[in-house]
């Protein structure tokens, strides 16, 4: 497990570590920055695409981050826990291997496994 976290360039991007401080997706016109992960980079990749598909299909932030809850709830088994919004803190602890943090348009995205 990294003790300090490494920063990557666009250069970097293919070669991902699984706990990084700052990473950018893009997916056509928009663009996710990820600013902190403790995730693989498929399940980073599976998280940037359902939040997405939640903002394009949802109208209330809410039902944005029940749709990326449940999803993940099923591909990976529960418990996972899912904040979107424009403004809020968080502190939390996560099981290993189940955490990130990122931007996508102009929200927030705070996903993570615990129970």
């Amino acid at each position: 497990m990294l003790t300090k976290k490494a920063k990557l360039s666009i250069k970097d991007r293919c070669i991902r570590p699984a706990h990084i401080s700052a990473y950018t997706h893009n997916m056509g016109d928009r663009k996710a920055v990820i600013k902190n992960a403790d995730m693989s980079a498929e399940m980073q990749d599976i998280a940037v695409n359902t939040a997405a598909y939640g903002l394009d299909n949802f109208n209330v932030e809410k039902d944005v981050a029940a749709h990326l809850k449940k999803e993940f709830d099923r591909k990976f088994g529960p418990t996972w826990h899912c904040i979107v919004g424009k403004n809020f803190g968080s502190y939390v602890t996560h099981e290993a291997q189940n955490f990130i943090y990122f931007y996508l348009q102009d929200r927030a995205f705070l996903l993570f496994k615990s129970g």
